[in-house]
């Protein structure tokens, strides 16, 4: 959780593979869970969200055996932070755009 700017666009393309100019939202969790960090591009430069939780830890999304990343959608990203478990939560059916719904890259 050293890492900022630089360091975290250079783990998303180095490692991830991903273009961190993309607009996405790359998402990085210390071991402990208790740290959060958002970067994120916008026109004209990185973005930087950092949180410390005081107490408890982050809820970690389900993620496929070996993989690198996955992907959430933002109400997750949201919940996660906000402390609410996403594994008991159901969504109810709604219309979206498949390529305009926007997607966090972890």
């Amino acid at each position: 959780m050293r890492n900022s700017f630089d360091g975290l666009s250079g783990i998303v393309k180095s490692r991830l593979g991903k273009d961190p100019l993309s607009g996405d939202v790359f998402i990085f969790l210390n071991k402990r869970r208790n740290l959060i960090k958002l970067l994120k591009w916008e026109q004209g430069g990185f973005e930087l969200y950092y949180k410390r939780l005081e107490t408890g830890t982050l809820e970690l999304p389900e993620i496929k055996k070996d993989a690198l990343y996955c992907q959430i959608s933002w109400p997750v990203l949201v919940m996660m932070v906000e402390g609410i478990s996403i594994k008991k939560i159901v969504q109810r059916k709604r219309f979206f755009v498949k390529e305009n719904y926007p997607l966090i890259s972890s």
